[in-house]
């Protein structure tokens, strides 16, 4: 179960005092002090309630038949779980940074197999001043589906 049985007292407290203080304006000290208890008694058992809810939801499954999760697992049991961590590959990462600045490079590729900067060169325009004038409205006409 999740905390100890004070988080249950201190619920029960608080619960209480908010019952007492919102009765005592219209009850006497007696009456005020018999739904503190009463309201003592539900809030703790609230928080019992409440908290072993909580620990039945964080609490991680069970392995089924009693098998190792982290160990080796048969054809079976494959793809039921998964593993969300992530490998620490901080080494290989500050390895293959360096290896880029000094230029070099990585391990698994020669420089046969690294591609090529190759710039762009796109086609050149083509003026239009010297066109017929009715070849330029031919092609508003088409582009605007006239």
């Amino acid at each position: 179960m999740i905390g100890s049985w004070r988080w249950n007292a201190v619920l029960g407290s608080i619960g209480g005092f908010l019952t007492m203080f919102a009765s005592l304006g219209s009850n006497g000290l007696a009456i005020s002090a018999i739904r503190f208890l009463y309201a003592f008694i539900a809030f703790f058992i609230i928080a019992y309630v409440f908290r072993a809810v909580i620990a039945a939801i964080l609490r991680p499954p069970a392995a089924p038949d009693g098998q190792s999760l982290t160990g080796d697992q048969d054809e079976e049991s494959k793809g039921r779980r998964v593993d969300y961590s992530t490998p620490d590959e901080s080494d290989e990462l500050s390895d293959m940074l360096k290896q880029q600045l000094d230029g070099k490079p990585p391990v698994n590729q020669t420089t046969e197999q690294q591609p090529q900067f190759k710039p762009l060169q796109p086609e050149k325009l083509v003026s239009t001043q010297n066109r017929d004038p009715e070849e330029i409205a031919k092609a508003i006409r088409h582009l605007t589906g006239e």
